[in-house]
């Protein structure tokens, strides 16, 4: 599929370097609120056991780390975003970060997210063949060997497949996309400065070249349609699998 220019649903960006480096500036804060989220589920129960860090967290603390500092920073986001806009008006943020609702879109969100399917699972066979043993999946290895009580294995799912690519797309092709674009940068360039920063914030060396290759086709949704809700439903179509591999190996039903 070819990227054709962004859909009339959502206005041109203008120029405006200093709100670009506002915006910037969001995206930064939320970053570190992620970190100090993290921290912050990490402390009681290194406080309780600092042994237990060096082995593998419970099942419910780890969900909540899994959730909560995405999510939190995704927040801290919207909120930064709206108070550049002047206050929490919904429909300044939407256009701010680019969101509208266009079915056409969320179709081309769709397509993205299965041709990217199409690329990343013999992408992530051929590494995990190269590199030894199974590097496709963080969120895999964390819950690898796991038995969750039905609740936390369907939170675990959902979280997976829903929560996080919402949440990363809000942070990665909402603000720091919109930022790029108000600095008045070629939307190639836009592409792939954050291509490369979403792989890279993860914070998974080995796995980085996989993120790349995932992050591609969700990037060139976010491009083509000028729709950040068409990114955020190819990140949700790339993520159903791991999740339902997390659901199916964390209930038994898979070994």
């Amino acid at each position: 599929m070819t990227p054709s220019r962004p859909s009339a649903a959502v206005p041109p960006t203008v120029r405006q370097p200093r709100r670009g480096l506002l915006l910037l500036g969001v995206f930064l804060v939320a970053e570190a609120v992620s970190v100090v989220a993290a921290v912050l589920v990490l402390v009681p129960f290194a406080l309780d056991d600092p042994e237990l860090l060096e082995g593998r967290l419970p099942p419910w603390p780890l969900l909540t780390l899994l959730a909560v500092p995405t999510s939190t920073a995704a927040l801290v986001a919207v909120a930064g975003t709206a108070l550049l806009g002047g206050g929490p008006r919904p429909g300044r943020v939407r256009r701010e970060l680019a969101v509208a609702w266009r079915r056409r879109d969320l179709g081309t969100g769709l397509a993205y997210g299965a041709g990217g399917l199409l690329l990343t699972i013999p992408a992530a066979a051929l590494w995990s063949a190269w590199v030894g043993g199974d590097e496709n999946s963080a969120v895999g290895d964390a819950f690898a060997g796991r038995q969750l009580e039905p609740l936390a294995a369907g939170l675990a799912f959902l979280v997976v497949w829903l929560v996080a690519p919402l949440a990363e797309e809000v942070l990665f092709r909402g603000v720091l996309w919109r930022a790029l674009e108000r600095f008045g940068w070629h939307r190639w360039v836009v592409f792939a400065v954050t291509t490369a920063v979403f792989s890279v914030a993860h914070l998974e060396l080995l796995r980085t070249p996989l993120l790349l290759v995932l992050s591609v086709p969700i990037g060139l949704a976010r491009m083509s349609t000028g729709n950040l809700l068409a990114s955020v439903v190819a990140h949700q179509v790339n993520n159903f699998l791991p999740a339902l591999a997390v659901l199916l190996t964390t209930t038994g039903v898979l070994v």
